[in-house]
């Protein structure tokens, strides 16, 4: 997330990131969840009810501040003046498509 978050501020060059606090707090509930509960990436088939339950509400509410960091590195991308040459540009751009992707599909599949 660091990564990205750098190269989309140095790619808008603006001197602070849009929303650092929102960054910051995003980030920080990111670890919290992940590292409590890392089990979110686990698949549910086989576990009992509670621990399937659990673990599927923990990946839904893992997705709101990953959420928040999407919409912020997309703002942050289209406010810039950047060429729509730069392969950089599509690199991240790619890897925010890719990563949105695999979390719907996250979110599709605990559910």
């Amino acid at each position: 997330f660091g990564v990205i978050s750098h190269i989309c501020l140095s790619i808008s060059s603006n001197l602070d990131a849009f929303g650092f606090y929102g960054l910051l707090f995003a980030m920080f509930s990111i670890v919290c969840l992940g590292t409590s509960v890392w089990g979110h990436h686990m698949f549910t088939v086989g576990l009992d009810v509670k621990t399937a339950v659990f673990f599927s509400s923990v990946t839904m509410i893992i997705g709101v501040p990953t959420g928040i960091k999407v919409f912020t590195w997309l703002y942050m991308l289209l406010n810039s003046n950047v060429n729509a040459t730069d392969p950089v540009l599509w690199s991240v751009i790619s890897f925010i498509v890719l990563f949105t992707f695999g979390g719907v599909t996250g979110i599709v599949l605990s559910a």
